[in-house]
């Protein structure tokens, strides 16, 4: 079945809401990118109005910046240590924005959104 973001079929309250239209094509959604530890692989996908949302499937690296020096370094993930959004995707190393990530630099929380950026962006935390 498809994901759909439409408007819900239940009331505040709990009671039916009678539908005035039909499904939209815009409404389906689509699923979750789930980017995960490994080499890099990127999808691009058309969105509406013709543009495009570069989703990551895979990345070893990513991009931290440490706060006290501003300075931007490419370090290597070895695993993901928390995630706020689901705390499943711990054990299977899914990476969102939120997730602390362990690296050769020492732990990251991710800013970017890899399944939306196409890339992994993190700040060092002490």
């Amino acid at each position: 079945m498809a994901i759909w973001q439409g408007k819900s079929l239940r009331k505040p309250t709990g009671a039916r809401s009678k539908s005035n239209r039909n499904k939209r094509n815009m409404e389906f959604g689509r699923d979750p990118a789930e980017t995960k530890i490994g080499d890099r692989k990127v999808k691009k996908i058309r969105t509406k109005g013709g543009n495009t949302k570069t989703r990551l499937s895979n990345d070893t690296n990513i991009n931290v910046v440490d706060p006290k020096t501003n300075k931007v370094q490419v370090a290597e993930i070895s695993t993901v240590v928390e995630n706020t959004a689901n705390t499943h995707f711990v054990r299977r190393n899914i990476i969102t924005k939120g997730a602390v990530v362990e690296t050769n630099l020492g732990r990251v929380k991710v800013t970017s959104r890899p399944g939306q950026d196409g890339m992994i962006n993190g700040v060092l935390v002490e």
